[in-house]
């Protein structure tokens, strides 16, 4: 039954409001539905209810997904979880972790500790109370000798020589007299073998790179002379604390007290100290010529051979004002103010370099005699540079430190660099930009093999190089170059590339909804092929088959324990033993607060892919051919070349015409362009 109200409101409200009734209405109004006896709320009211069943909405939405992502991953099928094989204890917060040989290096917030790995104990320590190692570099020197190079909270870098069980301190790289003028240390690496170590610095004005010679032939003889002397010096204390012992023994006085023998004297191993070789600073910003007249810029100019970094212009502050300002007129629609480059640019302050063995990038004089196994270049790239810098480690000795080195090589970009990487044998480079794409570069031929670009909206932010194919000794090396490229937005992407224009990406795993599953970190594992290592920040390691792509297992801590900080994981891959050490935290109890003992120790977990049957799936690793081409004879590798050259041939002709047809369109259509106009 319907029901006549009459509405006599107290305040009359504006006559803007849709959802009051007009005066002539009034009189012939009924509710057809009892529910809306009560008026409408007026404002502010009305807005703050609106606002609360949006609030709900969005909530309730929410939870829907939540409820859809708990029933998908029931619906899964779960993986196999496997518990760690073996688990040691270490005294103090392990910051960071290198696996080198038989021995697992552990910085911790109280210096440095030796592992064996094969029983897990503790071999020998470099403790101090006021240390804290945050980073830490080891290379395997062959004969249970292992070079490290750290870097604390303070910004020191060290250099070790870990020799029989012995830990030796050669030199702090950065240290001064004057705490003032000390440079702070943000990285700093070891080359392949140990034959070089690179350390970035960073001043209060300006960063620059130090590349360092390290005399590793020398400090195994001096080792070896100092031990010698050691054990010497300590079988001739033996004998005398003996020798005296019997001399200060009375007859017939059995329970004489006598002293203890002293320990064995610790002969100060003086090695040799590392040979600066290379000083690299960050590129200057580009500003307007303060050259006179060009042939004062030409006379800047070396023989012109490689392209340089373009400082030597000609080009004054006026003429790119005008340049920029007829620039933004013309396009001003397509400009968007945020994205406008600040007026000052700021020198660049973080760089990523890389050890090159040799290739045909950097080309060395026939006098010079590279060794296979022995870098002879580095890859420089600086924070917002576009320029991909190479220097040989071979300098003329009479060259000053001091003096602006220049690069032998420059690669240019067309944006900004934002990673890269290098595969162990440095026959490719791989370089990503900001605007998403991806260049890999062939070290072996010298060219780029291939250029590639990522979905709309991605961006690199770590790149790795997996396990490829290797050609036969007779052919040219054409493997199929396999990228695992981790995105600024949590997403993972397998980028295939085996030729210039066959190139093919895949989405390995899709940015989360879930902010406890985004991928925090990646790690292939060199000895199973196609198996990824992916870390969340929910604490979950998942073991990934890039074939299927699915998850074949997960890797984890015992109940008592937690992976420490997955945001930021501690954990190295042993890709000697075939193994995953990652650092874990015990869980703290509701009931009480935590001692001080559980938290001065972390605990390292290691698992070992051999002891799990899942790790069937993976192929075995190939084994590499007896000569690669790079170290093959220049007469050799110019008659594999030809050969290749010919067989390519056929299909070659057959693309000419299908050129010439596209370059005959693309002229037809400026033609009619320009008839246009």
């Amino acid at each position: 039954m319907p029901v006549y109200i009459r509405k006599h409101p107290l305040e009359i409200p504006p006559p803007s409001e849709k959802d009051w009734i007009k005066k002539d209405e009034e009189e012939n109004f009924f509710l057809q539905d009892p529910d809306q006896i009560f008026d409408s709320l007026p404002q502010p009211f009305r807005m703050i209810n609106k606002l609360v069943k949006l609030v709900f909405e969005q909530a309730w939405e929410i939870i829907e997904k939540k409820e859809a992502l708990r029933e998908a991953q029931t619906l899964k099928v779960q993986p196999t979880l496997y518990l760690p094989t073996a688990e040691f204890q270490v005294m103090g917060r392990a910051n960071c972790l290198a696996a080198s040989g038989q021995h697992v290096f552990v910085g911790l917030s109280t210096g440095l500790a030796v592992f064996n790995t094969p029983n897990c104990k503790r071999v020998c320590a470099w403790e101090s109370a006021k240390l804290e190692i945050c980073a830490i570099h080891a290379s395997n020197l062959g004969n249970e000798t292992h070079l490290l190079v750290t870097v604390d909270e303070m910004g020191l870098a060290r250099l070790f020589y870990f020799y029989k069980d012995s830990l030796l301190l050669i030199r702090v790289l950065n240290e001064v007299e004057e705490i003032s003028k000390r440079n702070t240390c943000v990285k700093a690496e070891l080359s392949q073998g140990g034959d070089y170590a690179g350390v970035l610095l960073q001043g209060s004005t300006e960063a620059w790179l130090e590349i360092y010679r390290l005399p590793k032939d020398s400090w195994l003889k001096e080792t070896d002379h100092a031990q010698a002397a050691a054990a010497v010096s300590s079988f001739r204390e033996r004998r005398f604390s003996q020798a005296s012992t019997k001399s200060l023994e009375l007859p017939g006085e059995g329970s004489a007290e006598t002293e203890s023998p002293m320990p064995a004297h610790r002969v100060e191993t003086k090695m040799s100290l590392p040979v600066l070789l290379l000083k690299v600073r960050s590129p200057k910003p580009l500003t307007g010529s303060t050259f006179k007249s060009p042939l004062e810029a030409l006379m800047k100019i070396d023989d012109g051979s490689v392209i340089g970094l373009g400082q030597n212009h000609v080009i004054k502050d006026y003429q790119w004002e005008q340049q920029d300002a007829i620039f933004r007129s013309t396009f001003q629609k397509h400009l968007e103010r945020e994205s406008e480059p600040d007026s000052k640019e700021e020198k660049p302050s973080h760089a990523v370099f890389h050890f090159l063995l040799p290739g045909q990038i950097l080309q060395m004089g026939p006098e010079i005699k590279a060794q296979p196994d022995v870098p002879t270049g580095i890859s420089v790239h600086w924070n917002g540079s576009h320029n991909l810098c190479l220097y040989l480690l071979t300098r003329p000795s009479k060259e000053k430190m001091d003096a602006e080195l220049k690069p032998d090589t420059v690669w240019p970009c067309a944006a900004p660099i934002t990673c890269s990487a290098v595969t162990s044998c440095s026959s490719y480079m791989a370089l990503a930009c900001e605007d998403g794409t991806i260049t890999v570069w062939d070290r072996c031929l010298g060219f780029p093999l291939a250029v590639t670009a990522l979905p709309e909206g991605c961006l690199s932010r770590t790149i790795h190089f997996l396990q490829t194919s290797r050609s036969p000794r007779d052919q040219l090396p054409r493997p199929k170059v396999q990228l695992l490229v981790l995105c600024t937005d949590g997403s993972l992407h397998l980028v295939t590339i085996s030729g210039p224009r066959e190139s093919r990406t895949v989405l390995l795993a899709d940015r989360s909804e879930d902010p406890d599953q985004t991928i925090s970190a990646v790690a292939p594992i060199p000895a199973l092929p196609g198996a990824v290592l992916v870390f969340s920040w929910d604490g979950t390691v998942c073991l990934t088959d890039i074939a299927t792509p699915q998850p074949v297992c997960h890797f984890i801590t015992p109940p008592s324990h937690t992976v420490a900080s997955p945001w930021q994981p501690v954990f190295t891959v042993d890709t000697t033993n075939q193994r995953l050490l990652l650092r874990g935290d015990e869980q703290q109890r509701r009931a009480g607060p935590p001692t001080q003992t559980k938290d001065n120790q972390s605990s390292i977990f290691l698992f070992n892919f051999d002891s799990y049957q899942s790790m069937e799936v993976f192929p075995a690793v190939p084994e590499p051919p007896p000569d690669s081409l790079q170290h093959l004879p220049w007469d050799e590798r110019c008659d594999i070349f030809l050969r290749d050259r010919l067989q390519r041939l056929p299909r070659f002709s057959q693309q000419v015409p299908k050129c010439w047809s596209q370059l005959r369109k693309h002229a037809t259509a400026l033609r009619r362009e320009s008839r246009k106009k």
